[in-house]
């Protein structure tokens, strides 16, 4: 997987690519964790994101959760048909904000 990491005034933008799964999801967790301070949005664009697996859904449900826990927002976008049934039969759908 790829992460290309944009900061633009407390908004971090995270462009993703490849398989979010068990052996890239850490590397994404990681990201997160380290740029997440000072951030008011956290916006992922998944629009080369082909694969996400249990353990990808965990790394953005905690990163969901870590936002509204600080009074922040979070924003998945660009996700293409694959993962969008991902969300919907695992309930992803409504937790996220996919726009």
């Amino acid at each position: 997987m790829q992460i290309e990491s944009n900061r633009t005034q407390g908004c971090l933008n995270l462009k993703l690519s490849g398989r979010l799964e068990t052996s890239t999801a850490p590397e994404l967790q990681a990201v997160i964790e380290k740029e997440l301070e000072g951030t008011d949005e956290l916006k992922l664009d998944m629009e080369g994101i082909e694969y996400v697996s249990s353990a990808g859904l965990r790394v953005l449900l905690a990163a969901s959760k870590e936002m509204k826990a600080k009074g922040g927002n979070m924003i998945v976008s660009n996700v293409n048909d694959d993962v969008m049934e991902v969300f919907e039969i695992t309930g992803f759908k409504e937790i996220l904000n996919i726009v």
